[in-house]
């Protein structure tokens, strides 16, 4: 087996791995149902939020009473073990703590909130998560375009090839034109064997996040690309951003818990008290006696200064943090606004030039060069650059949508 056959047959090996396995075909809206439904982050971060409103329901709960029972063990007068009857002694006691201050209260406030936080962390989880899953459809959907493109080429070349091999041994040909074309077709599997490289570490991480070990297939049309050019202000995209963004709301959250922790934190200064009622049999001034008290710590040293003056601290920090998080989304949005701005252009641009003229020019070059009215070099170097800009177009759509994703993810909001 010579040298070009040796390459097209590993080409369309690698080519048939994608009908070798499971394949699964989605469009976008089924990937992301697929998505929501098994990612296995997903459902740990709801189990997240589940556990942090058991503990709101934890937090209402009244403290239980205390029950004590003191019985006679062994009576020496008498001579009796455990002399608990009408002329023995038993002691028992009934207590309930009541707490005071709104303790209670602010520890129902504190589990609430940090419910909300669990919340917002599982949205951060989805926008993250569902930004990586459209990034990688798009960018895996150019990738097939590419790839079949290049299967066709290469496939192209290699009738080409058989030919100017078989003139060539007639020597109607010279040997330096076969060359150059073998050297077309190394470089074109090369950068196809680059391109299944990514093709194939994309597909490890949609597998991944679709929880499947099906090859997938994404079904899109260009409307689905071009819905990511929309004339949103930076303005509108900023305010959107301060509204919806979750690990934005997170920071404020976190400075809510801090002030609640402050307000708990006093109240854990205010002193609870302890009833309690009491039978004694014989122990007491009385027989039968019927006892009730109360029991309440007299706060003079510990009142819980050192926790106060820290929560005090906590809010400071947290309102510090709110300030550097509204600056960094400030900064983000517009370097990123920026950018989308300049992919949205340089898709436009390439669009107008990329069109049907194109691929009919392929087609009159490919005929006129078996026709031998193109020469090899024309014809190699038209062949490369065609390729340069399939290459380009493909990479400008896939970062169109992803710049897109990318502000919709900043934002906590799907703008594009």
């Amino acid at each position: 087996m010579n040298l070009k056959h040796t390459f097209l047959v590993a080409g369309l090996w690698c080519s048939g791995i994608v009908n070798a396995y499971d394949t699964l075909t989605v469009n976008l809206r089924q990937a992301d149902s697929i998505f929501i439904r098994n990612n296995y982050y997903l459902l740990a971060a709801s189990m997240n939020v589940e556990a942090q409103r058991a503990q709101i329901m934890q937090a209402k709960l009244y403290p239980n009473p205390v029950f004590t029972a003191d019985i006679n063990a062994y009576d020496p007068e008498n001579n009796k073990a455990f002399h608990v009857g009408s002329t023995g002694q038993k002691v028992f006691q009934w207590e309930q703590l009541i707490l005071l201050g709104g303790k209670r209260k602010h520890e129902i406030e504190l589990a609430k909130t940090n419910t909300t936080i669990a919340e917002l962390e599982f949205q951060q989880l989805v926008w993250r998560l569902k930004f990586q899953l459209h990034s990688d459809l798009f960018s895996i959907g150019q990738q097939q375009f590419l790839l079949g493109k290049y299967n066709s080429q290469l496939e192209l070349l290699d009738t080409l090839l058989t030919a100017y091999e078989f003139q060539a041994n007639k020597g109607n040909i010279p040997l330096k034109e076969v060359v150059r074309l073998k050297g077309a077709y190394l470089k074109l599997n090369n950068d196809r064997a680059e391109l299944l490289k990514e093709f194939y570490e994309t597909q490890s991480n949609l597998q991944t996040l679709l929880q499947t070990q099906s090859l997938i297939e994404f079904q899109f049309s260009e409307n689905e690309i071009t819905k990511y050019i929309k004339d949103i202000s930076l303005v509108q995209i900023k305010e959107e951003a301060l509204i919806n963004r979750p690990d934005y709301r997170i920071v404020q959250q976190d400075n809510e818990l801090a002030q609640q922790y402050f307000t708990y934190q006093k109240s854990l200064a205010v002193p609870d008290i302890n009833l309690f009622a009491s039978y004694d049999q014989r122990g007491g001034a009385f027989t039968n006696q019927l006892n009730a008290g109360i029991a309440i710590p007299i706060p003079l040293w510990h009142r819980n200064q050192g926790n106060i003056k820290s929560s005090q601290f906590k809010i400071k920090e947290s309102a510090y943090r709110v300030q550097a998080m509204q600056a960094e989304i400030m900064s983000s949005l517009q370097n990123d606004y920026a950018f989308y701005k300049q992919t949205v252009s340089e898709y436009q641009k390439a669009t107008r030039l990329y069109n049907e003229d194109f691929e009919i020019t392929v087609k009159g070059m490919t005929d006129n060069f078996q026709k031998r009215n193109v020469s090899i070099v024309e014809f190699v170097d038209f062949f490369e650059a065609y390729n340069t800009v399939l290459t380009e177009l493909t990479r400008i759509k896939t970062q169109l949508v992803i710049s897109g994703e990318h502000l919709n993810l900043l934002t906590g909001k799907e703008l594009y």
